[in-house]
């Protein structure tokens, strides 16, 4: 998945450790307690054996060494795994083995010991997104009212608000908290089927002891066994992608902020952040690059689990095993984006004053489309854009205001008075419904304020 020294942008140690070889062991046995125990409440395993299975969840017995290496001729770790497992539980008592894996096939419990992994995963990046939300919340409220200027092709636009550029990235981060929440009911499953789906060796009762696995292991039971109906753990992938790529267009925007020229805000500051190893003065958007460089990686991922959705009839070939690294993987570089993510909506520094001396530079052009909306109405849209457009060359090679331009041609003050043309240089009344839409995100609390 990644290069462990690298871990340190590619995943949080949280996340590392869930899907760490220990807990995909502790998941695997877990499964396998449960199955022993609802196979011994229909009769299916001698009484006992469900605790004898369960004293071994920690998974201490497991030899890794011996585990990779049979699983390199078993095609899987689920094989010589319960190989282990059976071994390790007649050592305490023969009868409790006669059971172990009865009804399972190796896909049923590796796919559940990753659906309990990811159910694991998926709290996490929820509180994770949950603290973010409240980071950006703060700093929506904080700024509503901070003037810049709107970009549009890395260009200067008319003004907009700190604080609306902010809650177009908390409206997206609620979109996606949402997704995974929906994506989740459906992917957090049971797998259970057996060899081609049936679950035929249990007979009769299969459909019951399917339900009581689930129940002892709180999964929701599917209507059937899914092994080779991949969209649901794709779709999972997917909405942490589309979470990762709105943390990077946050990430993004605040980075081309930092940039020396524009200097408007800041990642926050610490003795040893953001330094270069040969330019002092450097203050580098470190964790912006964490977050777009977990993004980075992002599509390459989906797109493995779209390819590997074509599974063969009941049971697929090659495909299914291609989805063993890439699933960790996605809620690794999902944390990890979170995590930056987190650091920069609580440490951001705000230059205000930056940001308005950046827009005056701007002498006025970017209010040029305030004064057309001004003049269409009495000349039409077409003539007030054409002279504007003239206007504004005119106050860009004599490097004056645009204000002073418009006041001193005749063709502007036959329709609008100086006191006219200072209120449409004033950004502040110009920002239209920003107000209105922060409150919407905010919601009532702030919109009765």
């Amino acid at each position: 998945m990644h290069n462990d020294l690298n871990s340190f942008l590619l995943s949080t140690p949280e996340m590392t450790r869930i899907f760490s070889p220990h807990e995909q062991l502790r998941a695997m046995m877990r499964f396998e307690w449960a199955l022993t125990a609802a196979l011994e409440k229909h009769a299916l395993a001698e009484p006992g054996s469900a605790t004898i299975v369960e004293s071994l969840v920690d998974a201490n017995f497991v030899d890794l060494d011996a585990l990779q290496r049979e699983a390199r001729d078993a095609g899987n770790i689920a094989i010589p795994f319960v190989r282990q497992l059976t071994a390790a539980a007649a050592a305490r008592d023969e009868r409790a083995t006669r059971a172990i894996h009865l009804g399972a096939t190796s896909q049923d419990v590796l796919d559940s010991a990753l659906v309990l992994q990811m159910r694991d995963a998926v709290e996490l990046i929820d509180g994770d997104t949950a603290r973010l939300e409240a980071a950006l919340e703060n700093q929506v409220r904080a700024h509503r009212d901070t003037i810049l200027a709107g970009r549009t092709w890395l260009q200067a636009g008319p003004p907009t608000t700190l604080g609306l550029k902010l809650a177009g990235t908390l409206a997206a981060l609620r979109r996606c908290r949402d997704r995974i929440r929906s994506a989740s009911q459906r992917a957090l499953v049971l797998q259970f089927g057996g060899a081609v789906g049936t679950l035929a060796v249990l007979g009769s009762v299969g459909g019951a002891v399917s339900a009581e696995l689930a129940r002892l292991l709180d999964l929701r039971e599917p209507d059937l066994p899914w092994h080779t109906q991949r969209d649901c753990i794709v779709e999972m992938v997917q909405v942490l992608a589309t979470l990762t790529g709105s943390l990077a267009k946050f990430a993004r925007d605040i980075a081309l902020l930092m940039q020396s020229e524009v200097g408007e805000v800041s990642e926050g500051t610490s003795s040893e952040r953001g330094g270069s190893s040969t330019m002092p003065h450097k203050h580098n958007p470190v964790a912006c690059a964490a977050v777009i460089a977990a993004h980075a990686k992002m599509p390459g991922l989906v797109a493995a689990m779209l390819r590997a959705m074509l599974q063969e009839h009941e049971r697929g070939l090659g495909l299914w095993q291609a989805e063993w690294d890439t699933v960790p993987e996605a809620f690794q570089l999902c944390a990890a984006a979170a995590a930056y993510s987190i650091e920069i909506a609580e440490g951001l520094k705000v230059d205000a004053a930056r940001m308005k001396a950046n827009f005056d530079a701007l002498l006025g052009m970017t209010m040029s489309e305030a004064v057309t909306a001004a003049l269409a109405p009495q000349i039409g849209r077409a003539p007030a854009h054409d002279l504007l457009r003239k206007a504004v060359a005119r106050a860009a090679d004599e490097k004056r205001h645009l204000g002073d331009i418009l006041k001193q041609s005749p063709d502007i003050t036959a329709h609008l008075s100086g006191g006219d043309i200072e209120r449409l240089m004033d950004p502040r009344a110009y920002l239209g419904s920003a107000q209105q839409f922060i409150d919407r995100v905010l919601g009532d609390a702030d919109a009765n304020r």
